[in-house]
């Protein structure tokens, strides 16, 4: 209570500065549908679809899980301006109750998709951005027409993508390769192909009892790979890949999380390129 508190007076500080260079504001910069997004997932696909009508700001870094996320005066004082909160709807978010109370604004839209799988597949990519479409439709009508055209063009987009990406795969023989990975990286890898052989949730909760136990499973399934979920500890299957005498590889579930990966684009990339990368001999 006492860090909300020096949160909150920190931010009266900060609205009574911003005030004064508010006034400088264009008009257009005001008409503008205010939105803030959880992760750097959310926003991407928010830019896409919303392009020049939407002002975006995400609070979560790309590296960082949202659970381990701490919030800062500033982000109190841009949702206490904000039409748009829009949220995945996951555990990890439980930080946004206190904010939202904190900022108190009124007019705050908050909106959580509850949309299952992980974003980075381009089939859920695509539900997201119908999803997003929606929200800020509903939220902005008078440039409904503007969000739908936007959301079929990234659509496309993403058709395109995973028809690349699955070219690239098929002149592997993933389907017969074994890995141990994160359980936020597993559908990620079950969709590309690859086989898991068993999964981790985080480098906490890796204790010598289940290394052990994943370690067996590898030796039994022939595991040739173990992933990790950058966001929840680069490297956190190292002391297993090392039993195994095998290849640990740090892969992204967000836009931003590696460098020149800013988009969910070039991420996906990233990780496809670093899975074939491994493969090699």
């Amino acid at each position: 209570m006492k860090k909300w508190g020096i949160l909150i007076g920190a931010v009266l500080v900060l609205t009574l500065v911003s005030g004064t260079l508010l006034t400088g504001c264009s008009s257009e910069d005001s008409t503008k549908l205010k939105v803030v997004t959880g992760t750097s997932l959310m926003e991407y696909i928010v830019k896409q679809v919303g392009g020049d009508y939407v002002e975006v700001t995400n609070l979560v870094p790309p590296n960082q899980h949202p659970g381990n996320f701490d919030v800062k005066p500033g982000d109190i004082l841009n949702l206490s301006s904000a039409d748009l909160f829009l949220l995945h709807g996951w555990p990890g978010e439980g930080y946004t109750d206190k904010l939202i109370i904190s900022a108190s604004n009124p007019k705050l839209k908050v909106v959580k998709a509850g949309i299952n799988g992980n974003w980075m597949i381009p089939s859920v990519q695509a539900a997201a951005v119908d999803w997003v479409s929606n929200v800020l439709s509903e939220t902005d009508n008078n440039n409904t027409s503007a969000y739908q055209k936007a959301a079929e063009a990234y659509k496309k987009q993403i058709e395109v993508k995973e028809t690349d990406i699955k070219n690239r795969l098929a002149r592997v023989n993933v389907n017969a390769v074994q890995v141990i990975a994160s359980a936020r990286q597993a559908d990620f890898l079950q969709w590309a192909g690859f086989q898991v052989a068993g999964t981790f949730a985080n480098a906490q909760a890796l204790t010598p009892q289940v290394i052990k136990e994943l370690v067996d499973k590898g030796k039994t399934a022939g595991v040739i790979l173990v992933i990790n979920n950058l966001q929840d500890g680069k490297d956190a299957g190292k002391a297993i890949a090392d039993e195994l005498g095998v290849k640990n590889l740090n892969l992204s579930n967000f836009p931003g999380g590696f460098e020149n990966a800013e988009t969910w684009e070039k991420a996906i990339d990233y990780n496809i390129d670093a899975l074939l990368g491994a493969l090699k001999k």
